[in-house]
C-alpha cells in the first residue's frame, strides 16, 4: 500500500496504535521486566515514584508477578503525597501475605497515618492495616477499628465497619465481643453510608443478637431508603428478623390466613380474589392453598435439623405456631413502619433491593395489600435473563400459594423465543397455576403454538402443564384428553423407537398427563383406556408403553367393556414379552397379577394360565431383576396357578397359605389415591435467598427467628449499657479524636473507677505454689483454714499506731478460721473488737482481704490431644504446657509430652522431632549447638530435640519433655512423630498464657508497678463467667453445710486462672455488703513476666453482678509489650468464656 511513499499495511497501523496512545496510560502495561522501575521507585521526585507504582499495579492486573519490589515500595509508605500514598497501599494489599515480615515494616507508618488530618489516609490506613492477614498485628488493628469508628469522618466511619468482617474472620473468637460492640456503635450512626456497612458487619460478627437493634430499629427503617442498595439488602433482611423475634407474624398475613380460615375465604380478600375464586370453581385447591402456606410459614422458621426431623404435614401446634406468637400489623407500631419504610424500595432500580423488599411484604403484609407487590416483580421480568430466572423462581412459589395473585396478569407469563428453558419450564409452571375458567382458553392457544415448537423438551413440559391444568379445573379435563389423544396418535406415526431425550420423550410425557387425568375419575374415562390399549401395538416407546399397561392393569374392573378385552390384551402382552423393554417387563408382570386377583367369570382359567406362561417366560429372562420378580411371584402365588386350581377353577383356601393370600392383595390390590395436583411436601426457603433458587439451604442461609423470642428484658438490658457506651465515646471524643488517650476497647471501661478504689487502698496477699517465702509462711502456720482474712487496710496507708497495735489484737486469732460473708459484717460492726480502733478505721469501706490456701493443689492444666490413636496404630500423644523452668536456657518453654500405647503390640523407635528436622542424631546435635550458640535466626520457632523412646509396651505411658522457644509465634507449630519408621505429621498449636513465668510480688509493688503502666499500656475487655454456677449446685445438692458463695467465685476464677496460665496470684479482694448474694466488687490480681525480654504483666480481674448468676468480669492487662499484651488479654477473655 502506498510504495512511493515507502509505508505498509503493518507499518501503518503500528503508527495508528501509537496515535491512539497518546494521552493515555496503555503505555503502563509495556515491558514488565524494565530495569528502570526499581530506580524511580527510590527517586526523589514524587512524579517519578507514582509513575513507577502506576506500571507495577498495571501488572499486576495483568498477572504479573511483581513482588521482588516489595522493600523499595515499603519505603514510600512515609511518603507525604497523597498519589503515591494511595498507590503503596494498593501494592500493600495484594502483597502482604506473601511478604509479612517486609509488611510488618510499615505498621508503625500505618498507625501514624491514623491520626492524620485528612480523613483520606485515615481511611486508607485502616483499609491497609485490615488487608493485611497476619495474626500477630490483629490486636492493634483491634484497636485501630475501635478507634475509627468514632472518627468525625463518615468516610472513615465506613472503613471501620468494612473492616470487621475482615478482623472477624482472622480472630472470631477472641474479638467476638468487642466486635459486637463496634458493630452497635456504628449501628446507632446517623450517617446512612456508615449504618449499610454496618448492617453487612452485623451479618457476619453476630447475626443473631437482635437486641442491638432495639434501641435503634425506628432510626434504622427511617435511614433505609438512603442506604446504598446492598446495603439496603441487608438490612431489610435485618429488620424483618428483628421484628418476627420480638413481635412474631401478623395474622393478617397469608402465612396465618391458613390457620385462622380453613376451608373458607375471607370476605376481606378483596374483589379479584374472590371473583377468581368462584370462577375456578374448584373447592380443593383452596384446601390445597390453605396446606402450602402452614407449610410456608413452618419452611420459614425451621432449619435443616428441624425439616428433616419433621415427617409429612402436622398439625400447627406440632410446627410450632402458637397463635400467641402472632401480631397485627395494623395495630403493631414496628411492622407498620418497617412496611412503610420499604414501599419505595419497590421500585428500586436494583432487583435484589426488589426482591427483598417484597419479601417483606409478602410475609408481613396483610392478605388484602399483598398484591402490592406484583407489578414490582412483573416489572422485573423484562430485565436480564439472570435476574428472571431468579424473579420466577419466588413467583412460583407466590403463584402456588395465591394463585389469585396472578391470575390476571397471566399474559405476562406467555413464553419469549429468547426465553432459556429454565425460564421457560417455570413460565409453564406458574400458568398451569394460575389458569382460571376465565383465562384457560387463551392459556391453550398458546400451548397450542408451543406444542409446535422444534424443541421436544419444550413440548413435553407444555403437555405437562396441560396436565397440570386439567387437574386444577376439571371443567377442562374433556378437552385436554382430546387434545392429548390425538398428540399421542400423531407422535405414534412420528416417533417410531424415539428414545428419551434429557426428562423424556413427548410421547411418554402425553401418556403420563392422561394418565394424571384418568386418576381424577376413572369411571368416565373408560373409553379414553380402551383407546389407549388399542393403540398399544402402535406405540413403541417402552416408557409410554410401560404406562398404558399400568393403566389397564389397574382399571381392569372399570367398567363393562374393559373386562372383555382384557383377555386380548394379555395375550398381546404375553406374546410379546420377551421383546419388551426392562420396565415394560415389570409393568406386565404387574398388571396380570392385577387381572388375576379380582378376575371373575369363565376368563379366570385363561388368566391363569397366562400368568403361569408370562412366569415361566420371566424365570429364564436375562436380566436377573426380572428373575427374581417372577421368582418371588411364583412363590406368593402359588396358590392361585397350582394344577389343582387350573383343573377345578376352584380357590385355595387352606390355612397355610392364607398370610399369602393376604400379602398378595395388600401389595397388588390396593387402589391409588387421589393426590393433589403439585406435591405438597416441598422444601421453602426465604424469598430473594439463594437457597430458594438451588432448592436446598446454601451455605450461610439462616431462616427466620422463633417468633415472639425477643423479650423486653433484653432489650432493656442492652440499651443500659449502650447509653453507657456511648456516654463515655462522647466524652472521649470531644477531647482528643486522634491521641494516644483513647480508649483501647470499648469493654469495662465503666467498671475500672468504680473497681480502683480497691485496689489502690486495700491489699491481698495469696501464692500459687509456694513461690513467695512470705506467703509460703503463713501457709504453714495453719493448714486447715481455706480463707485468712488479714488487714482491711495496707500499711501504707493507715496510722502507724494502729499498724503497731493490730498485732496484739485479741480477735486475731478468731479471724482465721472459715469466715462467711455474715461473720465478717458482724466482725466489721462489733463495737467490743473495734473499741480500741480510731475513728479512721470505721471509715474504711467494706472489703476484706483474703489468701486461697489450697488453691495450688487444686490447679489442673488443660490436656490437648496432640496424636490420635486411630490414626497412627494405637500411639496417643498428648502434652500439656509446663510451669517448669527449662534448665537449658530460661527462654525455653517446656511442654511435658505424653505417649501411651493403646495397641496389642510394642511400638519402637518413637520420636518427636521438628518437621524440618532430618531425624538423625547429628541433626539433633546440630540443633542443640545452634540453640547453645544462639545464631539461628529470632523469629523462627526453635525446638531441642527430645530423647527417643526404643520402645513402648502395650498400655504403657511414657513422659518426655519437649523444649520450645515460640519467639511470641501463635501459629501451629509442625511437628512430626516417628513410630515404627512411620512418619505422622502433627501440629502442636501454642498458647500464649505459657509464654510467661509466674512473678512473685506483694501487693504494694503490684498497685506501684501498675500506676506506671497505664494508657497506652493499659488493655480492657468485658466478658461473662459462668463456671461458678455449676460447683454452687454441685455443693447445694450434695453438702450439708453450705459453702461461702464468694469463697466458690474465688475459687472458680482463680483456678480458671491459673490452669490456662503461668501466673502468680498476689491478692484476692473480697467485698462485704449487706445484700449476701452481691458480688461487685470481687477483685482478683494476677502478676508474670514474658520469658523472651522479662517484662512485668499485671492482671485484674474485677467482677460484678449476683453470686447465683453469671457474673461480668472486666479484664484489665497492664503490659508495656503492645502486641503481646493485647494477645493475652484476648487469651485471658476466651477461656474465662
Amino acid at each position: 500500500m502506498f510504495p512511493q511513499f515507502g509505508a505498509t499495511a503493518e507499518s501503518l497501523s503500528k503508527a495508528s496504535s501509537l496515535v491512539f496512545r497518546i494521552g493515555t496510560d496503555a503505555h503502563l502495561y509495556d515491558d514488565p521486566d524494565d530495569v528502570n522501575i526499581a530506580p524511580s521507585l527510590e527517586s526523589r521526585y514524587d512524579s517519578e515514584i507514582c509513575e513507577a507504582l502506576k506500571r507495577l499495579l498495571a501488572f499486576i492486573a495483568q498477572g504479573f508477578d511483581v513482588s521482588r519490589f516489595f522493600p523499595q515500595v515499603v519505603k514510600n509508605v512515609a511518603s507525604q503525597s497523597l498519589e503515591v500514598k494511595k498507590l503503596v497501599y494498593l501494592y500493600l494489599l495484594h502483597y502482604a501475605d506473601k511478604r509479612p515480615n517486609e509488611a510488618l515494616l510499615s505498621i508503625n507508618c500505618f498507625q501514624k497515618d491514623l491520626s492524620d488530618p485528612n480523613p483520606l489516609v485515615r481511611a486508607w490506613a485502616l483499609r491497609a492495616m485490615a488487608g493485611i492477614r497476619l495474626h500477630v498485628i490483629a490486636p492493634i488493628v483491634l484497636m485501630a477499628v475501635s478507634k475509627c469508628a468514632r472518627d468525625p469522618s463518615v468516610y472513615v466511619r465506613k472503613c471501620a465497619a468494612n473492616a470487621i468482617p475482615k478482623l472477624y474472620d482472622l480472630h472470631q473468637e477472641e474479638n467476638a465481643s468487642t466486635l459486637e460492640e463496634i458493630v452497635n456503635i456504628l449501628l446507632s450512626d446517623q450517617s446512612p453510608g456508615v449504618v449499610g456497612a454496618a448492617a453487612a458487619a452485623f451479618i457476619c460478627v453476630c447475626p443473631n443478637k437482635l437486641s442491638l437493634l432495639g434501641r435503634n430499629f425506628r432510626r434504622l427503617c427511617e435511614t433505609l431508603p438512603d442506604v446504598e442498595e446492598w446495603g439496603q439488602i441487608v438490612l431489610i433482611g435485618i429488620l424483618l428478623r428483628y421484628v418476627v423475634a420480638r413481635h412474631g407474624l401478623p395474622r393478617e398475613s397469608i402465612l396465618f390466613s391458613s390457620h385462622s380460615t380453613r376451608g373458607s375465604c375471607s370476605e376481606e380478600d378483596g374483589v379479584d380474589h374472590a371473583a377468581s375464586e368462584k370462577d375456578s370453581g374448584n373447592v380443593g385447591g383452596m384446601a390445597y392453598e390453605s396446606e402450602l402456606t402452614t407449610l410456608l410459614s413452618r419452611c420459614y422458621i425451621e432449619g435443616p435439623d428441624e425439616y428433616l426431623s419433621r415427617s409429612g404435614l402436622t398439625s400447627m401446634d406440632a410446627s410450632g405456631l402458637d397463635p400467641a406468637n402472632f401480631t397485627s400489623s395494623k395495630n403493631n407500631e414496628d411492622v407498620r413502619i418497617l412496611l412503610q419504610s420499604t414501599s419505595p424500595l419497590l421500585w428500586s432500580h436494583n432487583s435484589a433491593v426488589v426482591l427483598a423488599a417484597a419479601g417483606v411484604h409478602w410475609i408481613m403484609t396483610p392478605r388484602e395489600d399483598v398484591n402490592r407487590i406484583v407489578k414490582p416483580l412483573l416489572f422485573l421480568l423484562r430485565s436480564s435473563s439472570a435476574s428472571k430466572y431468579v424473579v420466577l423462581c419466588n413467583v412460583q412459589v407466590f403463584a402456588k400459594a395465591m394463585p389469585s395473585l396472578f391470575a390476571p396478569h397471566f399474559e405476562d407469563f406467555f413464553i419469549s423465543s429468547s426465553d432459556s428453558h429454565q425460564i421457560k419450564s417455570l413460565k409453564l409452571e406458574i400458568l398451569s397455576t394460575i389458569a382460571t375458567d376465565s383465562s384457560i382458553s387463551l392459556i391453550f392457544q398458546e400451548f397450542k403454538d408451543y406444542i409446535k415448537d422444534p424443541d421436544r423438551k419444550f413440548v413435553a413440559a407444555t403437555i405437562a402443564a396441560i396436565g397440570l391444568c386439567a387437574q386444577r379445573l376439571p371443567m377442562t379435563a374433556n378437552t385436554c384428553l382430546e387434545g392429548l389423544l390425538a398428540l399421542t396418535r400423531q407422535e405414534s406415526l412420528t416417533s417410531d423407537l424415539c428414545l428419551m431425550d434429557g426428562e423424556a420423550c413427548v410421547l411418554a410425557q402425553a401418556i403420563m398427563s392422561i394418565k394424571a387425568i384418568i386418576k381424577q375419575d376413572p369411571a368416565s374415562h373408560e373409553k379414553v383406556i380402551i383407546q389407549l390399549a388399542r393403540s398399544l401395538d402402535s406405540i413403541k416407546v417402552p416408557a409410554a408403553r410401560a404406562m398404558i399397561i399400568w393403566i389397564v392393569g389397574e382399571y381392569n374392573s372399570v367398567g363393562q367393556i374393559i373386562p372383555r378385552i382384557l383377555s386380548t390384551v394379555l395375550k398381546y402382552l404375553a406374546w410379546c414379552f420377551t421383546t419388551e423393554a426392562l420396565e415394560t417387563k415389570h409393568q406386565i408382570l404387574s398388571t396380570v397379577v392385577k387381572v388375576v386377583l379380582f378376575a371373575q367369570g369363565e376368563e379366570t382359567g385363561t388368566f391363569k394360565t397366562i400368568l403361569t406362561y408370562v412366569l415361566e417366560l420371566a424365570k429364564y429372562d436375562p436380566n436377573y431383576d426380572i428373575r427374581d420378580r417372577a421368582r418371588v411371584l411364583k412363590k406368593l402365588l402359588s396358590c392361585y396357578i397350582s394344577s389343582q386350581v387350573l383343573e377345578k377353577g376352584t380357590t385355595c383356601h387352606s390355612h397355610d397359605t392364607y398370610s399369602q393370600n393376604l400379602l398378595v392383595e395388600h401389595i397388588f390390590g390396593g387402589k391409588t389415591k387421589l393426590t393433589s395436583s403439585t406435591p405438597i411436601n416441598d422444601r421453602f426457603y426465604l424469598p430473594g435467598s439463594l437457597s430458594q433458587i438451588v432448592l436446598h439451604a446454601a451455605p450461610g442461609y439462616e431462616p427466620l427467628p422463633k417468633p415472639c423470642t425477643l423479650l423486653y428484658d433484653d432489650l432493656g438490658q442492652h440499651t443500659d449499657i449502650v447509653q453507657g457506651i456511648k456516654g463515655s465515646d462522647k466524652g472521649t471524643t470531644n477531647n482528643d479524636s486522634f491521641g494516644m488517650n483513647d480508649p483501647d476497647t470499648l469493654s469495662g471501661s465503666l467498671d475500672e473507677e468504680s473497681a480502683s478504689s480497691y485496689g489502690s487502698q486495700y491489699s491481698i496477699t495469696s501464692s500459687d505454689k509456694s513461690e513467695d517465702s512470705g506467703s509460703a509462711s503463713e501457709v504453714d502456720d495453719n493448714n486447715d483454714s481455706l480463707i485468712q482474712l488479714s488487714d482491711a487496710c495496707s500499711s501504707h496507708n493507715k496510722p502507724s499506731g494502729i499498724a503497731e497495735e493490730d498485732d496484739s489484737m485479741p480477735f486475731s486469732d478468731e479471724l482465721r478460721g472459715l469466715m462467711s460473708k455474715r461473720a465478717l459484717e458482724s466482725w466489721l460492726n462489733e463495737p467490743s473488737g473495734l473499741s480500741q480502733v480510731s475513728s479512721s478505721i470505721q471509715k474504711v469501706p467494706s472489703n476484706a482481704r483474703i489468701s486461697l490456701r489450697d488453691i495450688a493443689d487444686r490447679v489442673k492444666p488443660k490436656i490437648y490431644t496432640l496424636l490420635d490413636p486411630a490414626i497412627s496404630s494405637g500411639l496417643r500423644v498428648d502434652y500439656l504446657f509446663s510451669s517448669e523452668v527449662s534448665t537449658i536456657s530460661q527462654l525455653l518453654l517446656c511442654v511435658e509430652i505424653f505417649f501411651e500405647n493403646h495397641s496389642t503390640e510394642p511400638l519402637e523407635n518413637i520420636s518427636l522431632t521438628d518437621e524440618e528436622s532430618n531425624q538423625s542424631p547429628e541433626s539433633a546435635n546440630q540443633a542443640s549447638e545452634k540453640h547453645e550458640s544462639s545464631s539461628m535466626p529470632s523469629d523462627v520457632p526453635t525446638v531441642i530435640p527430645m530423647e527417643e523412646i526404643t520402645s513402648l509396651q502395650p498400655g504403657q505411658m511414657e513422659k518426655k519433655v519437649l523444649q520450645v522457644r515460640f519467639h511470641h509465634h501463635l501459629l501451629p507449630l509442625k511437628l512430626v512423630i516417628w513410630c515404627c519408621g512411620k512418619k505422622h505429621p502433627v501440629k502442636l498449636r501454642p498458647d500464649i498464657g505459657y509464654f510467661v513465668k509466674p512473678l512473685p510480688m506483694e501487693i504494694e509493688a503490684f498497685t506501684c508497678e501498675e500506676s506506671k503502666l497505664r494508657g497506652m499500656f493499659e488493655y480492657t475487655r468485658g466478658c461473662t463467667f459462668v463456671d461458678h454456677i455449676e460447683e454452687l449446685n454441685h455443693e447445694k445438692d450434695h453438702s450439708a453445710l453450705t459453702k461461702d458463695r464468694f469463697l466458690v467465685v474465688c475459687q472458680s476464677l482463680a483456678l480458671k486462672m491459673l490452669s490456662n496460665a503461668n501466673l502468680f496470684l498476689v491478692s484476692v479482694d473480697m467485698p462485704v455488703a449487706v445484700n449476701l448474694d452481691d458480688a461487685s466488687g470481687l477483685c482478683l490480681r494476677f502478676s508474670c513476666e514474658i520469658l523472651s525480654n522479662s517484662v512485668p504483666c499485671l492482671i485484674t480481674l474485677n467482677v460484678k453482678g449476683k453470686c447465683s448468676e453469671q457474673l461480668n468480669v472486666s479484664v484489665k492487662v497492664n503490659c508495656e509489650e503492645t502486641i503481646f499484651g493485647l494477645n493475652l488479654l484476648n487469651r485471658v477473655v476466651a477461656f474465662l468464656s
